[in-house]
C-alpha cells in the first residue's frame, strides 16, 4: 500500500496543477465574455431582393430602419413580399440572422472540467495524507 501511495501522491499533485492553473483563468475569461456579450432582439422584417441576394429590412428598438443583405442568393430577382422574424444584435444591428443566436460555451465548459479535475485531485491528495 505504501508503494502505491508514494506513486499516487505526485500524480495527484500534478493533476491539481494541471486542473487549476488553466481552469480558473478559463472560468474568469468565460465570465468576462458573457458580461461583454450584447443582448439580441427580435423584430418582424420584410424581405427584398437586391443585387441577386436576399435582404431584410426592419425597425429596431429605437425605431430606426435597418436594411441588411443576407448571404442567401435570390432565385429569380423578383421582389419578395414575405414577412420573416429577424434576430439582431442590439449593440450592432447589422449582425442579424433568421435563426435564433447560439452562443458557444466551449470556454466555460472546458474551465469547469479542468477546475473540477483540480478540485478532485486536491481532495484526493488530502485523503492520501490521512492514509
Amino acid at each position: 500500500m505504501a508503494g502505491s501511495v508514494d506513486v499516487l501522491g505526485p500524480i495527484l499533485e500534478m493533476m491539481t496543477w494541471v486542473g487549476f492553473v488553466p481552469g480558473v483563468p478559463l472560468l474568469i475569461s468565460a465570465w468576462i465574455l458573457s458580461k461583454r456579450r450584447c443582448a439580441w432582439g427580435t423584430a418582424n422584417a420584410e424581405q427584398f431582393a437586391a443585387g441577386g441576394f436576399l435582404g431584410v429590412q426592419w425597425l429596431d428598438q429605437s425605431n430606426e430602419e435597418q436594411k441588411v443583405l443576407l448571404d442567401i442568393p435570390a432565385h429569380d430577382g423578383s421582389a419578395y413580399s414575405g414577412s420573416v422574424v429577424v434576430h439582431y444584435d442590439l449593440c450592432h444591428p447589422s449582425r442579424c440572422s433568421l435563426r435564433p443566436p447560439h452562443h458557444d460555451h466551449t470556454v466555460l465548459i472546458l474551465g469547469w472540467i479542468l477546475t473540477g479535475v483540480g478540485i478532485i485531485s486536491t481532495l484526493g491528495g488530502f485523503v492520501l495524507l490521512l492514509l
